[in-house]
């Protein structure tokens, strides 16, 4: 198991940044980052969207990706007994280390994940550059 470096952190605010009003619907989805031999992998849990409704954007070293998920199946009026699924607006943030080559990232939605693999950028004698390292 591997532990990224502590310069990786997720922005958990909305996009404007602070805390949410009451009647936004923005969420975070759920997400894992971990660190391979050729660079870093982001996987997204993103159930019941289509690729078309999600945005993928860089800025500088901020990966930053939102999309809305809507809900096609909700009544006009409802009492939910439990409601655990979120809809509406997402955004997720997530701050690269350096060492990682965003402008050469590929994405991929299958199967409600939605998998960024962003390679490592090469050191001085071509191996790629890992900044994970082994977990206390």
């Amino acid at each position: 198991m591997y532990k990224i470096s502590s310069s990786l952190r997720f922005a958990k605010s909305g996009p404007r940044g602070g805390r949410l009003e009451a009647d936004e619907t923005h969420w975070v989805p759920n997400t894992d980052v971990y660190a391979t031999d050729t660079g870093l992998v982001v996987k997204v849990e993103l159930a019941g969207m289509r690729r078309e409704d999600l945005e993928l954007s860089v800025e500088d070293s901020r990966l930053r990706i939102r999309g809305h998920r809507p809900d096609g199946c909700r009544a006009g009026r409802c009492n939910f007994l439990v409601m655990e699924i979120n809809y509406g607006s997402f955004e997720s943030v997530i701050e690269m280390p350096a060492g990682y080559d965003l402008r050469r990232a590929t994405a991929v939605y299958q199967n409600g994940f939605l998998r960024i693999d962003i390679p490592a950028q090469p050191r001085g004698n071509g191996e790629p550059q890992n900044n994970a390292r082994p977990a206390p």
